[in-house]
C-alpha cells in the first residue's frame, strides 16, 4: 500500500512570518517526510527597506535554507488585507489545490492588521474550500486541523496549546531569518544597535519555551480544537 503523503500548508501574511513563527518546525516536518508548502498572502511591499526584487530574492534564499520545495505568493495587497469574498476565494482555491492535512496561520490577537485579517481570511477559506456547489477551481477539500503559530507584534505572555521540541533544527531557523537582510539589518542603518536584534529576541523566547518542556528550544502553537493523542507516551517523551 502506498504511504499517504503528509502535506502542510503554511499561510504567511508576509515573507518572513513563517520563518519567525515556525521556521524550525517547517524544517523538522520536512525531515519527517512531510511536504510543506508556504503561501504568502502578500509580497510584503512596500516596506521602509528593500524592494520587491530584493524581498523576493531574500524569500527564495530563506526557502532554500529550510529545504522547502514549493512556495507561492497569492498577491493580496500588503497593508490592506480585509475580510471579503474575493480574498477568501483566492485562499480557498489554494487550499483546494494543495489539499493539506494541516493548515498553519498567524495567531491573533495581533497589533498588525494584516495578521489579524489574514487569520480571519484563512479561517473562512478553510470552510469555503469544502463547498461543492461553487465555481471555484479544484475539488472540494476539508483540512482536518488548523494550527496557529506566533509571529506576533504584541508583547504579551502567550498561552499556547502545545510546544514542539525543535532543538535540532533551531540553527536552520536562524539562518533562514538571517536571509531577510533588508528587514532586520538594512532597515536599522541609522540604529546599528538594533541590526539583527530579532535573532536574540527569538532565541531568548525559544530557549525559555524549551525550558518549559525540558529541551533546548521549542516553538509554540495554538489550536481551538481539542488535540487527540493515540498513545500516552507522547506526553512523556517516549
Amino acid at each position: 500500500m502506498q504511504e499517504l503523503q503528509k502535506r502542510a500548508l503554511v499561510f504567511a501574511p508576509h515573507p518572513d512570518d513563517a520563518e519567525i513563527g515556525m521556521g524550525a518546525t517547517i524544517v523538522k516536518m520536512l525531515s519527517e517526510g512531510w511536504e510543506v508548502v508556504i503561501a504568502e498572502l502578500t509580497n510584503g511591499e512596500p516596506t521602509p527597506a528593500g524592494s520587491p526584487e530584493m524581498r523576493l530574492a531574500e524569500r527564495d534564499a530563506a526557502t532554500a535554507i529550510m529545504g522547502v520545495k514549493e512556495r507561492i505568493c497569492l498577491g493580496l495587497p500588503n497593508r490592506y488585507l480585509q475580510v471579503n469574498l474575493e480574498y477568501t476565494r483566492t485562499i480557498a482555491e489554494a487550499i483546494r489545490k494543495y489539499r493539506p492535512h494541516i493548515i498553519f496561520i498567524t495567531y491573533r490577537p495581533d497589533a498588525h492588521p494584516d495578521h489579524v485579517h489574514g487569520g480571519e481570511l484563512v479561517e473562512d477559506a478553510r470552510f469555503t474550500a469544502k463547498l461543492s456547489k461553487t465555481t471555484m477551481l479544484y475539488e472540494p477539500w476539508w483540512t482536518p486541523k488548523l494550527l496557529y503559530y506566533y509571529s506576533n507584534h504584541l508583547r504579551v505572555n502567550i498561552e499556547p496549546s502545545f510546544l514542539l521540541d525543535v532543538s535540532a533544527f533551531w540553527q536552520k531557523k536562524l539562518d533562514a531569518i538571517s536571509a531577510y537582510r533588508s528587514q532586520f539589518w538594512d532597515k536599522y542603518a541609522a540604529e546599528p544597535a538594533k541590526a539583527g536584534a530579532v535573532l536574540e529576541s527569538i532565541t531568548a523566547q525559544g530557549r525559555y519555551l524549551g525550558s518549559r518542556i525540558n529541551v533546548q528550544y521549542a516553538e509554540p502553537f495554538f489550536c481551538h480544537d481539542l488535540i487527540g493523542l493515540n498513545q500516552l507516551g507522547s506526553l512523556a517523551g517516549i
